[in-house]
């Protein structure tokens, strides 16, 4: 895992399968993004940070209006976990970390409870036990990992919000972090919750539109479009991670649209400009 070229070819349930729902449901057949992630613990944390990120909104806080926004869960507080999440797993159970990011909140599920006599609490005060001794012994070198038994009491001071699941019987563990409600809503105001997609319910559109986001819009101002003619119109022939940020961003501003809400697999599915679109590209 550490120093292969391609440990998933002899690994292949050693990976991290990502997945964004439009709601706070694992039953629901929809979803924003996708990823299946491999590689070495370092690629795979990369990568699974960066989902994460891209699935999340930035907010505007205590800054000012022209500020680029800061991620509304701290950074830090991911990290910790992701790398918790990669370097104490049970790598000998045969199953994937997952990562389930919900309207409400960001699951990080690990193969594996808590080994030992350790509990959810001795965890939250700094106490460990190192599963993967081969392992944790050269994570160090390779992610942001010290080994000392504090990411988890550090990221619970970042974000308190965290609860930490350990499941015996299913022999994993989970780290549920709660994501804050829109800070657009004024005191006083009544905060319609949704349990659909967040196309669906009331966001902000990006303040800025990336290069991408525009050629998108521009292209489906003439008509709508499946994902296939879409990627051939803007010049890619398979969907990169440019095209997956942007159709999400979009899809979750409201701005464009699919055609059959209620079969989003279906091979006659396009995406279209909404009302909103339409103003905003005018």
């Amino acid at each position: 895992m550490l120093f292969g070229r391609n440990p998933l070819r002899w690994l292949p349930a050693f990976t991290i399968k990502a997945v964004a729902f439009p709601g706070t449901r694992i039953t629901d057949t929809r979803y924003l993004d996708s990823q299946d992630i491999s590689g070495t613990p370092p690629q795979q944390y990369t990568e699974a940070l960066a989902f994460i990120k891209r699935n999340l909104h930035r907010v505007q806080g205590s800054q000012g209006f022209n500020s680029p926004g800061i991620l509304e869960v701290p950074e830090i507080a991911l990290q910790e976990l992701l790398v918790n999440a990669l370097v104490h797993r049970d790598y000998f159970t045969s199953a994937s970390i997952r990562i389930l990011v919900f309207t409400d909140r960001i699951d990080i599920i690990s193969p594996g409870h808590l080994p030992d006599s350790l509990s959810v609490d001795d965890i939250r005060h700094g106490k460990s036990n190192r599963r993967n001794p081969t392992l944790s012994e050269h994570a160090f070198r390779l992610l942001p990992y010290r080994g000392l038994g504090s990411g988890i009491p550090r990221a619970l001071d970042e974000w308190p919000q965290i609860e930490l699941i350990d499941e015996v019987g299913g022999n994993q563990f989970t780290a549920r972090v709660q994501r804050p409600k829109a800070q657009w809503v004024r005191a006083g105001e009544q905060a319609t919750e949704q349990v659909e997609a967040p196309v669906e319910a009331p966001v902000e559109a990006p303040v800025e539109l990336t290069e991408t986001d525009k050629k998108i819009l521009a292209v489906l101002a003439a008509r709508p479009l499946g994902r296939s003619p879409l990627l051939s119109h803007l010049g890619y022939r398979q969907p990169t991670g440019n095209y997956k940020m942007a159709m999400t961003k979009l899809l979750q501003a409201r701005l464009i649209e699919l055609t059959l809400p209620d079969k989003p697999n279906s091979r006659l599915q396009q995406y279209r400009l909404t009302a909103q679109g339409k103003d905003l590209l005018k």
